[in-house]
């Protein structure tokens, strides 16, 4: 029983979206299940919003209203205990069938903190592999702590330019 834990998109009404996550961890809890259900969202964000007298608040709205995230192992039991809370219409997926998210996925909607591994650092020589620059080389000069993003100092037009892009778009070559 090997099989690894997976983010999959349950479907709820709209509004019980917390219900259903306090719900679910309840249940979890109650039963011994975190081997199979192990973690779970709601992704927000904060945004500041202004009333009708121009006074601004940070206010947390949801990214996906009336969708939950949840991190588990696909089996008969799991799925059920999921699928059976009140409040959940559905998993995400063609018919009964739930898809897991990709990393790409994961990745693109900061669902999990994936620890990113560069093959470079500050002063090496890199590729661009894809986008608009792609094959142009340069110099790391700076990488952010997440090591989601590097700037990389190039020749461009005659002039030496720093240009900030996504640390997977560049690969190391060895001079």
């Amino acid at each position: 029983m090997g099989e690894e834990a997976r983010w999959y998109v349950i479907h709820t009404y709209s509004g019980y979206e917390n219900k259903v996550a306090a719900n679910l961890e309840k249940i979890v809890e109650n039963r011994k299940m975190e081997h199979l259900i192990q973690d779970m969202k709601i992704p927000c964000e904060t945004v500041i919003e202004k009333d009708s007298n121009n006074r601004t608040k940070e206010v947390e709205r949801k990214i996906f209203p009336s969708y939950v995230l949840v991190k588990m192992i696909m089996t008969d039991e799991s799925w059920h205990i999921v699928r059976n809370i009140r409040g959940v219409t559905a998993f995400v997926g063609p018919g009964s069938k739930p898809i897991p998210l990709t990393d790409e996925e994961i990745t693109k909607f900061d669902i999990e903190n994936i620890v990113i591994e560069l093959k470079f650092a500050v002063g090496d020589s890199v590729k661009v592999t894809e986008g608009s620059l792609a094959n142009s080389v340069g110099v790391i000069v700076e990488i952010s702590d997440d090591n989601k993003r590097a700037k990389v100092a190039m020749s461009m037009f005659g002039r030496q330019t720093t240009i900030e892009m996504d640390a997977n778009a560049l690969e190391s070559i060895k001079v």
